[in-house]
């Protein structure tokens, strides 16, 4: 065997030890072997590399049959830390996360929708600055920084190959900010990383086939297989905002006509609205529908019923076991999730897929894609230790 399969294989066999730890803890040496299927001499291996690295401790002792006794082990959660980044049309989230996904902090900063990369790049190292010394942090914690944001991203060399909602185009972010701070930086779709965040910390533990859904500026979906990202060929996999639903429909702001997202994103929905009245906002909208406009009424119902058929192009597609449903519209708005789940369970859903899946709104909120990000650059972290 050649030496960089044997060290690929044995950086592998850390990862998941150290994974099956973070998520299954306490948890003892055997238990782990039993579960990895490795030997109990090659995770005693493991675990004493990732103790003696502080990255573990040996807890209370715990019986495992008629005089036997097993250290259980679990994980220390300051002994790394990440920054997670979530960058949005008109906002940008920084955070610090945990070993165990626990946000420490954060903040939120305004963002010119115009705003060039670099300037966005240069007010994220600003902003990873200012956070880590008003919140005292030890950088040398601090194994690097995950960003998430909308679009269609190449994972492995963190460049941003094309971003409608920031109107980016072949943007290398990942080697950009790693000059200004120093930091490995991994760079990865927003929903994408929200999924991985909602099945490691969210409502999706435990599910072994997990789809999300986010509508909001815009709409997308990811799907997590047996804790992993299902990216396709060219990590765009999920992009169903793009899907075209009426070849003859409404104008995309990505070039094509009659894409699904055009009847539900907040932009195009703000855009139909203001042709009756001025509505600056998506909370305006909702309030006209609830004082019975009949315009508003339509517009939404109409919204709602493509969400409903977005949900089941996803399940018939890929048969999950967990649908999330998550984004701006529906964390703005408390009556988009109860509303979609009726029309879906009573309309819309394949009859022989009924009840095949669990339904949730997303736990995480908009926490999910800066703890998702942070995550992200952890799990590079160790992949590449």
């Amino acid at each position: 065997m050649k030496k960089h399969d044997q060290d690929y294989i044995r950086r592998q066999n850390r990862l998941t030890v150290f994974e099956m730890i973070k998520n299954h803890h306490p948890i003892s040496r055997a238990a782990i072997a039993k579960r990895t299927g490795m030997s109990p001499t090659t995770v005693s291996r493991i675990v004493a590399e990732l103790t003696e690295q502080g990255y573990l401790f040996e807890s209370d002792q715990v019986s495992e049959g008629i005089g036997r006794k097993s250290t259980l082990l679990d994980i220390v959660s300051a002994s790394v830390l990440s920054i997670g980044v979530e960058l949005d049309r008109g906002h940008m989230n920084v955070g610090i996360v945990d070993l165990q996904g626990n946000l420490l902090c954060g903040g939120k900063y305004p963002r010119d929708p115009d705003e060039s990369p670099d300037k966005t790049i240069a007010r994220i190292s600003e902003a990873i600055d200012g956070l880590t010394k008003l919140q005292e942090i030890d950088r040398t914690r601090i194994v690097g920084i995950g960003v998430g944001l909308p679009g269609i991203i190449n994972n492995e060399k963190g460049i941003v190959m094309f971003s409608v909602q920031l109107g980016w185009k072949n943007v290398a972010l990942a080697d950009r900010l790693k000059e200004l701070t120093g930091y490995e930086v991994a760079v990865d779709n927003e929903l994408k990383v929200k999924a991985l965040a909602e099945h490691l910390k969210g409502v999706a533990i435990g599910s072994s086939r997990t789809a999300l859904l986010g509508f909001g500026n815009g709409v997308g979906s990811a799907l997590i297989l047996e804790g992993e990202i299902y990216r396709g060929e060219t990590n765009s996999a999920g992009e169903i905002g793009h899907t075209t639903v009426d070849p003859n429909g409404m104008m995309c702001e990505c070039g094509k006509t009659g894409c699904l997202q055009t009847y539900i994103n907040i932009s195009s929905l703000l855009s139909e609205a203001n042709r009756i009245r001025p509505i600056r906002t998506i909370e305006e909208l909702f309030e006209a529908r609830r004082s019975g406009e009949q315009w508003a009424v339509q517009l939404i119902e109409r919204a709602l019923m493509y969400m409903a058929l977005t949900v089941n192009n996803i399940v018939c597609m890929y048969n999950p076991d967990s649908v999330i449903l998550s984004g701006e519209l529906v964390d703005k708005i408390p009556e988009v999730y109860e509303e979609v789940e009726v029309l879906c369970h009573s309309r819309f859903i394949w009859e022989p897929l009924r009840g095949s899946f669990a339904f949730h709104r997303s736990e995480l909120n908009e926490r999910g894609v800066v703890i998702g990000s942070g995550l992200l650059s952890q799990n590079r972290f160790f992949e590449l230790s």
